[in-house]
């Protein structure tokens, strides 16, 4: 276990999808639940970081000011232009906030530094293209 962080970039409204999963407990019974997955028109993958607790902080404090509540865990926070220039602006002054959580491993932001701006610029260009761009994590 540990903590997974992405960045998407997505085109088009959510489609929901809802399908029958049937499974067998321990004890041999048999069991159907409804299962609702969503997907995008247009998705894929932007960035990746494992255990980068810092960054995961940083979105969490943004994701609190667009007024997020309860658990980050498994939500997603949209990044605008403006937001990945006050992130920008964090990295530039080695300001991430120091953040801990049980399976958020260390500080990790020298090895991510390079990363970090890379997810920027791309960041930006799906922007640009149209595309939202959205940060999520699981741990």
């Amino acid at each position: 276990m540990g903590l997974d962080q992405y960045a998407f970039a997505r085109k088009g409204e959510p489609i929901e999808t809802t399908e029958d999963y049937t499974y067998q407990d321990f004890d041999g019974n048999t069991h159907t639940e409804q299962r609702t997955s969503v997907s995008y028109e247009e998705e894929h993958e932007v960035a990746y970081w494992r255990k980068h607790p810092n960054l995961q902080g940083w979105m969490e404090q943004l994701w609190r000011e667009k007024g997020g509540e309860g658990e980050f865990n498994c939500v997603d926070v949209e990044l605008t232009l403006e937001d990945l220039d006050d992130l920008e602006r964090t990295l530039d002054g080695e300001a991430l906030p120091e953040t801990q959580g049980f399976f958020f491993g260390q500080n990790s932001d020298d090895y991510y530094a390079e990363q970090d701006r890379e997810f920027i610029l791309a960041a930006r260009n799906n922007i640009r293209d149209g595309y939202k761009v959205v940060y999520t994590s699981w741990w």
